[in-house]
């Protein structure tokens, strides 16, 4: 049922994709955002309290309905966990920047790919590069792409998988929201949060790379994982980005180098390793990096399904 549930999910989100602003989504940042309101008073176990609230509110439920569906009915169970999916899965949330920034790459209107790319990351893009702009909407797609669907992905696969795949996403966008606004970053309340997501995705960020290594360049992803996943501060983004990177053969964010906003280097390292920087593996990126990146998701995607159908097969003739 796991498999053919994801499946389906996948299947009708390539016909009716879920944008990122959907009214499941909204609501949930909006809840996020009224816990945050009510329990932040300047202590990090107040933090702990709402992430667990959080969590606990969309999960318990989650898992109450499977288990009385199952109990019902294995197809209405099923349709349970179809929906599940699709609304965790995010395979083209963002698909539509990716793609249109692409395209004005392709055809030499750099100044709608800087518009589109500050629209999609919120960040200055005035004075960016075709490399630059190549760069970042690459690193934002495998990062985004790992968060949204192999993440989901992995957890989805364990006992009561639609609970999970949804405490997967919520963690993920606690983490996000409790730590990445300006007037969040100083506080203590977060601080849990982006923990427990360390935790939770600490498993998921590896087989990701992994399944990027086996489905591209393995000898150069495995070295650039090995040697310079650690130059980035978030330390799932730099596994990921490397071990991408080495797949396809380019290079990607550097200690010397500014990345997306999401994914800054260790600044205390860009001192004393920019001369390292010119010996990472790989070639600059261009315009042609887009289409390496929507290859390398795409058989990555395919190995997990491929993995799955093969796990299903032998728990059905077991």
């Amino acid at each position: 049922m796991t498999f053919l549930s994801i499946l389906f999910a996948l299947l009708i989100e390539q016909i009716k994709p879920l944008r990122a602003d959907n009214p499941i989504y909204t609501l949930i940042r909006s809840f996020s955002t009224r816990v945050e309101t009510r329990f932040n008073a300047g202590h990090a176990h107040h933090g702990q309290l709402g992430w667990a609230f959080i969590v606990l509110s969309l999960t318990v439920p989650t898992a109450v309905v499977y288990w009385m569906l199952l109990h019902v009915s294995f197809l209405l169970a099923f349709a349970w966990n179809v929906l599940i999916v699709y609304l965790t899965l995010g395979f083209r949330h963002y698909s539509h920047y990716f793609t249109s920034i692409q395209f004005a790459l392709n055809t030499g209107d750099d100044v709608t790919a800087r518009a589109l790319l500050a629209e999609w990351t919120k960040q200055d893009t005035a004075g960016m590069d075709v490399a630059d702009i190549s760069r970042i909407v690459a690193e934002r797609a495998l990062i985004t792409t790992h968060r949204h669907v192999f993440g989901v992905f992995f957890w989805f696969l364990m006992p009561v998988g639609p609970a999970c795949a949804v405490m997967y996403r919520v963690a993920e966008h606690l983490a996000r929201a409790w730590n990445e606004p300006d007037h969040m970053r100083s506080e203590v309340f977060g601080r849990f949060a982006a923990r427990a997501f360390y935790w939770i995705d600490w498993l998921p960020a590896r087989f990701t790379a992994a399944a990027f290594a086996i489905v591209g360049n393995f000898e150069e992803a495995i070295y650039a994982w090995r040697n310079f996943a650690g130059k980035w501060e978030d330390e799932a983004a730099g596994i990921i980005l490397s071990a991408g990177g080495g797949a396809m053969g380019v290079r990607f964010g550097s200690p010397a180098e500014s990345v997306a906003e999401i994914l800054p280097p260790d600044a205390s390292m860009v001192d004393s390793l920019g001369a390292e920087a010119e010996i990472l593996p790989g070639e600059a990126p261009s315009p042609r990096t887009l289409q390496s990146t929507v290859g390398l998701v795409w058989r990555a995607l395919l190995l997990w399904m491929s993995l799955l159908l093969l796990l299903s097969l032998a728990v059905w003739m077991g």
